[in-house]
């Protein structure tokens, strides 16, 4: 069973509008859709916005409906100039921008408990999906928070300390409990705007990112 949870409705609705067998349930708020895609067991769900939700979104997919793969699909904004806009980034890992205690003398970003400030993504998954994109490819370490970052020194903070390509709000989430369930998984994300700051009018975006997200995914699928 492969879970794919996306950051938008649309990029899930892509991937549910040609699934076969649909079951939906749902779980804490949150819509669940099974079924078959490609001869694989999928389960699809928009996760909502920030690490809460996306890790209670992941924790279901494993516990309630067995996933034992999980790809993260969404949007992200590029922290270096290796990144432009409708550019798609393949994880190679994860980290959580927004995790403090080096008051404490540890490294930012580690998560207490575990001692662990990148969740690497699994390679041979990783891989596959990289096969599948169309246009520019950048491989590299995409950074989670709960915030929004626009400010440029923010960006460029965050790029700075953990070498980060890209950042955004869900994915490191899922990486940490994929992490403790010992599930592998990976991230893929579309650029929404450069680290300059230059963007694309969102409606254009949604629909010309959510295509090619899902194309990437489905595509994959045939490989897993």
């Amino acid at each position: 069973m492969i879970g794919i949870i996306g950051a938008m409705d649309i990029e899930i609705e892509h991937i549910n509008a040609i699934m076969e067998n649909k079951e939906e349930f749902t779980v804490s708020g949150a819509l669940y859709t099974k079924g078959m895609l490609n001869g694989k067991g999928i389960v699809t769900a928009v996760c909502g916005i920030g690490k809460v939700f996306a890790a209670m979104c992941a924790q279901t997919m494993i516990v309630k409906f067995g996933a034992d793969k999980i790809i993260n699909t969404g949007v992200a904004g590029g922290l270096t100039e290796k990144t432009d806009i409708l550019d798609t980034v393949v994880a190679t890992a994860l980290v959580q921008h927004d995790m403090d205690t080096t008051y404490f003398g540890d490294p930012r970003g580690m998560i207490s408990g575990i001692n662990v400030v990148e969740f690497p993504c699994d390679k041979e998954l990783a891989e596959k999906i990289s096969a599948n994109v169309e246009g520019n490819l950048v491989r590299g370490i995409v950074a989670s928070g709960d915030c929004f970052v626009a400010d440029n020194d923010k960006k460029k903070d965050i790029a700075e300390t953990f070498n980060a390509v890209a950042c955004e709000m869900e994915g490191a989430s899922i990486a940490q409990v994929c992490y403790v369930n010992k599930v592998p998984f990976a991230v893929l994300r579309t650029i929404s705007d450069g680290a300059n700051g230059e963007e694309m009018s969102y409606e254009k975006f949604r629909v010309v990112a959510a295509e090619k997200a899902a194309k990437v995914i489905i595509n994959t699928l045939k490989e897993i």
